[in-house]
């Protein structure tokens, strides 16, 4: 690299890129979607998740599926009268992955917002 050469990308920054941290249970946009919207509540009910997120039954199911295995919600099942419903709440699990999350999000905007060295 001579003196008159840019500086390459991430030269100037140490550690690891933001996007190292970002987790791809949480990350993809119904899953992250499912864990706010169950964070601004106790528990939250399959057909508002639906409705929120505009996906399908089957979608949004596939997708819950997912974050129970992971153990990032649990799910409650029960009546509302006599129609099934759906309950789902965050676990602590759920909570510290979606605040790692939203930490790499946050690190990832401020990298790019943080004026770069002019030489």
């Amino acid at each position: 690299m001579s003196a008159e050469d840019p500086p390459a990308a991430g030269d100037e920054q140490e550690g690891p890129h933001p996007t190292q941290s970002l987790d791809d249970t949480v990350h993809q946009r119904v899953r992250l979607g499912i864990l706010t919207i169950a964070r601004e509540a106790d528990r939250v009910e399959f057909g508002f998740l639906k409705k929120q997120l505009a996906v399908t039954d089957g979608n949004l199911s596939r997708h819950l599926k997912v974050l129970e295995d992971s153990g990032l919600i649990a799910l409650e099942k029960g009546y509302a009268g006599r129609r099934p419903r759906t309950w789902i709440s965050l676990t602590r699990e759920g909570a510290q992955a979606l605040d790692a999350e939203l930490r790499a999000l946050r690190a990832l905007v401020l990298r790019l917002e943080t004026p770069r060295p002019t030489l």
